[in-house]
């Protein structure tokens, strides 16, 4: 067990000195435990890393289980999709993939040992009743009229709760613990509710009594023999109720519940309510929109799993709320893909060139470099004809001293190839500059001749042979870093970047493009990093996703912002 080339954290040393005083017979047992009514997204993956990687790192276990026990927002595809992203992330639970509702049995089991010790009972009393009676933070709650129904009877009703004999609401099974508790969620928390019509993806029409989260996940915890509980800290204040079913209970063990800040990403939301709003009324296109904070949203885009595990390595472990910076995530994938991604030419806005003292219909392939940096990646044969491709915003009619790329009567270099000279720009009968006519020296072809340097160098494409395609620009899903802090729903949807997605068709780029596989990341030179967009295309145009820009362009924004 070698932990030292991870940095230290409080769970880390909570989990070493258990260790040290042989705490659970030596063993460390995590669990990564999703609700599967959604997709997973980035504050997950900080979850993930963390029980995962402890596991891993102390030579433990983590189990993958799915708290199932509200089969009205729950199915089987969010299952899948959620042990998808775990394996994509580069983590194995080694079979050990379970269900809440593995236990109902059990759970029932304990809830019928929980009111035979007289610490449950069948409560009347509706929702709205139920949070009456529960008092306020300031005022104690009300004992239910119900409270004090005896054993026997109790056991009846909750075993006609279980045949189906009440409607939804009609009854729910509560824990008598104190309705004066000044923690809230030790007043009388319900344990059961009755739901009826809807079918648990596991196990079918089987149950028309649910377990709540609070009484399930601890006893789910200790059926698995999980030592280290962890959780994000908006349950530190469930953890006495935690402790208290496993205390009453005749499970063979008591983890410990640890918790952690959850993550908190700016110009993004990771409410579950929330995503799941996004998708439902088509404001995203699905839960796997690059847009999207989800790991199938991230994935599509064109994100790396290393990225990922790197920026959740970056930001830490702690128990203090934090927001973390969108650039954090963003610098974490520019660095990744700068080390790896391929380089090749790209033109978004195509602006052609005819360069009229080359021979019409000649070919010429000139040498790219795949990797400047990275030599191991080879070269590439790129065609040079008469007409290519440049970006518009590359040329001015006149521009400043300080434009360092083409303009009228003065020369630039192409990327790999030649300097070329603008002496003649075309335009339309509405003024728009349409062509360039230039001239290439052929003695410029790599270097410049000696005596003689050009500035600018500039990339392109050819007319004829390069690929059309369609680039679609993401960006930021809001244009708020903090759309959480919005007081109301509609708040919220007003933050929503309006420019978070521009597409752009009829661009050019090099020919072996057209064949990129579905997933294959590229840094388009001077542009961005792209990735072949694994699930959508036009036709036969190949159809790129921006993952990232080269540089973080908002930094710049938010330093003018008053």
């Amino acid at each position: 067990m070698d932990t030292t080339q991870r940095p230290s954290n409080f769970i880390r040393q909570i989990i070493e000195r258990d260790l040290n005083e042989n705490r659970h017979g030596g063993r460390v047992v995590t669990r990564f435990p999703p609700e599967p009514n959604g997709y997973l997204h980035i504050g997950h993956a900080k979850s993930i890393c963390l029980n995962f990687g402890i596991a891993e790192d102390y030579e433990g276990e983590c189990h993958l289980r799915f708290d199932d026990t509200n089969p009205h927002k729950e199915n089987a595809e969010f299952v899948a999709a959620i042990q998808e992203d775990v394996k994509w992330l580069g983590f194995d639970w080694g079979g050990r993939v379970y269900f809440a509702s593995d236990y109902f049995d059990q759970l029932y089991d304990f809830a019928v040992e929980l009111i035979k010790k007289e610490k449950a009972f069948v409560c009347d009393l509706t929702a709205e009743e139920i949070r009456e009676y529960r008092g306020t933070l300031t005022k104690p709650g009300v004992n239910s009229p119900y409270r004090d129904r005896g054993v026997e009877e109790n056991l009846d009703l909750f075993r006609r709760m279980r045949d189906g004999e009440f409607a939804d609401g009609e009854r729910v099974l509560r824990a008598r613990i104190d309705m004066a508790s000044p923690n809230m969620n030790l007043r009388d928390p319900t344990l059961y509710r009755i739901r009826h019509g809807v079918i648990h993806h596991q196990t079918g029409e089987e149950w028309c009594i649910y377990p709540m989260y609070d009484y399930t996940h601890p006893i789910s915890d200790a059926l698995e023999g999980v030592t280290h509980s962890i959780c994000t800290l908006e349950f530190e204040d469930h953890r006495p109720l935690y402790d208290w079913v496993l205390d009453n209970v005749s499970v063979p063990c008591h983890p410990q519940q640890i918790e952690f800040s959850r993550l908190n990403l700016e110009y993004t939301v990771v409410s579950k309510r929330k995503l799941t709003q996004l998708v439902e009324e088509g404001r995203v296109e699905g839960w796997d929109d690059p847009r999207m904070p989800t790991l199938s949203g991230l994935r599509r885009r064109g994100y790396t799993a290393a990225a990922i595990r790197d920026f959740c390595e970056r930001i830490g472990v702690t128990r203090s709320d934090n927001i973390v910076e969108m650039g954090v995530l963003e610098n974490c994938i520019r660095e990744d893909l700068n080390a790896h991604a391929p380089r090749r030419m790209a033109v978004l806005h195509p602006l052609k060139i005819v360069i009229e003292n080359f021979p019409s219909g000649a070919v010429e392939e000139v040498e790219a470099l795949n990797h400047p940096q990275d030599a191991a990646q080879g070269s590439r044969k790129v065609p040079f004809t008469r007409e290519i491709y440049i970006e518009r915003d590359d040329f001015r009619e006149e521009a400043p001293r300080k434009f360092k790329r083409l303009v009228s009567g003065g020369e630039v270099r192409l990327r790999y190839a030649y300097v070329i000279r603008c002496h003649e720009v075309v335009k339309n009968n509405q003024g728009e500059i349409i062509e360039l006519r230039c001239t290439y020296d052929p003695a410029t072809l790599g270097a410049d001749p000696e005596g003689r340097k050009v500035k600018g160098v500039i990339h392109w494409v050819s007319a004829s042979h390069g690929a059309e395609a369609e680039i679609r620009l993401y960006d930021r899903l809001f244009s708020h870093p903090r759309p959480d802090q919005a007081g109301d729903e509609a708040d919220y949807l007003a933050l929503l970047n309006p420019d978070s997605l521009r597409t752009l068709t009829r661009c050019r780029v090099e020919p072996s493009l057209a064949g990129a596989e579905a997933g294959e990341r590229f840094q388009f030179e001077r542009v961005g990093y792209f990735c072949a967009d694994p699930v959508r295309a036009s036709g036969d145009t190949a159809v790129f996703n921006r993952i990232v820009t080269l540089r973080d362009t908002w930094a710049k924004i938010e330093k003018q912002q008053p």
